[in-house]
Order: structure tokens, then sequence, then C-alpha cells
């Protein structure tokens, strides 16, 4: 099992924007100290929800900051992007970087962002399939042109730069419904899971993707993550931090997929109706039980060890990108799950 860590570059109240970046570059130098596999970044748009448009940008800035951790995003969003335009900042980050990208790419679902670029939500998932077939085009062929519904070259192009990994940076979809597991699975393409699924749902949807796929992947899964001495602590913790944060800024009518000209899931989005809307009630008893891993540092390897066993080989951990929790406290919770739970698991590679 490797393990990175997420950065979402959420802005809480009476953070600056410079703030926000200081504070994750600082957690994302100490993550590639610590011995953390790789880090992803969180795309988001108009709200301080996640104050970074443009991940390349950032990515770059942190491959001068580090020299090992692989980079990743986590997601680009791409029907929010002329996929020309991916296919070219993620090659130049791959070269910066000396090979460390790893892109992961999604359709998106936060209805008030795609509102903000004129698009409509309905079509994120053909946008999204369409800009996939650009970006391998211009990664894998010498010369390259496309015309299809949302997009086009014009003339044939050639990708310059071209990645340092051949034949591209590892992809990841983000994927957790059963519909869009298999149509990626048959493709070989390897899923980054939902950290707001439970864990029934994504081990149902690494073992979907196993059988499904016609070669092997590294999968992804993003979790919320917390380690504490003993489990009395882990759960008192719990409690404080769902006290600092209201969640329903998180999970409520900007966030989710829903048509504004229908007040319900947009069309390829029914899977989500309600979810989103309902994330603000979510229980302390339902976050222990289902969806986050959390607990003492025994309890905590097993929901590890059930991850890993259903086919993921990759934990995303998210420490508490939406706590405003002081730079020293996020560390100490850092260090102490590299130092109490990482090497349960370094230890099967050797």
């Amino acid at each position: 099992m490797k393990f990175s860590t997420f950065h979402l570059f959420h802005r809480a109240d009476g953070q600056s924007f410079k703030e926000v970046y200081d504070y994750h570059l600082e957690l994302i130098e100490l993550a590639e100290e610590l011995g953390f596999d790789g880090v992803r970044l969180a795309e988001h748009h108009f709200r301080d929800y996640g104050v970074v448009p443009n991940l390349f940008t950032l990515l770059a800035h942190a491959a001068a900051r580090t020299s090992r951790i692989r980079l990743g995003t986590g997601i680009v969003v791409l029907p929010l992007h002329n996929p020309v335009h991916v296919a070219e900042e993620a090659a130049m980050v791959d070269l910066l970087s000396g090979g460390r990208l790893d892109l992961g790419i999604g359709r998106g679902y936060q209805s008030f962002e795609f509102e903000g670029f004129g698009i409509d939500l309905a079509e994120a998932r053909d946008r999204f399939n369409e800009a996939l077939e650009v970006i391998l085009g211009l990664w894998t062929q010498d010369v390259f042109q496309h015309e299809g519904k949302f997009y086009k070259t014009g003339a044939e192009v050639s990708l310059v730069p071209r990645p340092l990994q051949d034949p591209h940076p590892p992809l990841h979809v983000a994927a957790v419904s059963p519909e869009t597991v298999t149509m990626y699975a048959e493709r070989g393409l390897p899923i980054l899971a939902d950290p707001a699924a439970t864990f029934r749902k994504v081990v149902n949807a690494a073992r979907t993707w196993t059988e499904l796929s016609p070669k092997p992947g590294e999968l992804v899964v993003a979790r919320t993550v917390y380690v504490a001495p003993t489990l009395e602590q882990a759960r008192e913790d719990l409690a404080r931090f769902e006290a600092m944060f209201d969640r329903s800024r998180i999970f409520n009518e900007k966030s989710s997929p829903i048509d504004p000209k229908t007040g319900r899931a947009a069309q390829g989005f029914e899977y989500y109706q309600d979810r989103y809307l309902k994330g603000g009630s979510v229980s302390a008893d339902f976050r222990w039980e289902q969806l986050e891993v959390i607990g003492d540092p025994a309890r905590v390897i097993e929901q590890i060890s059930l991850l890993r066993d259903a086919g993921f080989a990759n934990l995303l951990c998210d420490f508490g990108s939406t706590r405003p929790l002081p730079l020293e406290e996020m560390k100490r919770v850092m260090r102490f799950f590299a130092r109490e739970v990482m090497p349960a698991f370094q230890r099967e590679v050797r």
C-alpha cells in the first residue's frame, strides 16, 4: 500500500489566499520528508471551498520545492478546460518535476462551477470522454488531429513539449458509481474512488474494476484519515473536528450536481441525487463506522488493510482539509500517522 496526502486548499475564515498556499506547501514538503509516496491537489472555482483554479501552476511550484514525492491532481475537471491545454501543461509539469506527475481526472459535479463557466452540467460526461480522447491522442501520436462535438484542433498538431514519462503520466479517473467504474474498467483506466462514498461502495468499486479491467492498474482510494493514541481520544477529536467546521459549507446546493432548470440531479448524475444535500447531517457514528479511516493505530491499520485487500494500492489521505487546524497540529497528525501506521504496510513490501 502506498500513501499520499490530499490538499483541498480550503480557505478558512480569516485566512488570506497566500496563507492558504503557504500552509499546504509546507505540508507537501513535510509529506516528502515523512516518506509519503505522493500528494494530490484539488481544483475548484469561485468560492473558498478550494482556492486552486489551476493545478499545474501550483504543481510546477511544488516540483521546485521537492525532489522525490509524486505530484498529482485530484482532480482536473476536464469539462472546464480545453484538453489541448491540459495535455500541454501536464507534459510541462512532468518534465519540470523529473517525471513525477500523476494525472487524476474527472467530469466534475459542482453545478455552481459549471454555471460560472457557462457549461451545461448535463454535458459533463460527454465532454470528459472527448477531452480524454484528445489528451491521449496528443500524448501518444506524433501528429494528431481531432474534430468532435465539443473540441477540435483544426489542423494537425504535434504536442510540444512531450511528457517525460513513457508513454505518458499515469492516469486515474474519479469514479465510484457502478456505471462509471464499469465504463473505465473496460478501458483499463484505473480509478480514484470518492472520499464521500462509504467503505462498502468503494470496496465494491475496486472489485468491479478488477473483474472487468483487461489489464492491471494501481487503484487509488481517497479517505478522511485520522489516527490518535487511543480509540477514546480519536472519538473525542472527531467530535471536536465536527464542532470546528460547518459541513453545510461544503455539502449544499452549490456543490451538488443539480440541474438549475429542473432542481433535480443533472443528466448523468442520477446516482448522486440528494447525496450532497444530505452531507451536512451525516452523524458521527456514520462517519466512524462507514466513511472515515479513524481510530487508534490498530483500528486504522485494520481499515486500511480492508481497502488494500479489496484491490486499492494507494490511500489518498485527507488529514483534515476542511478543518482549520493550526499548522503545527496538522504536522503532528501527519507525523503520528507516518510513525504508527505506515510502517505496518512498508514492511510488507520489504
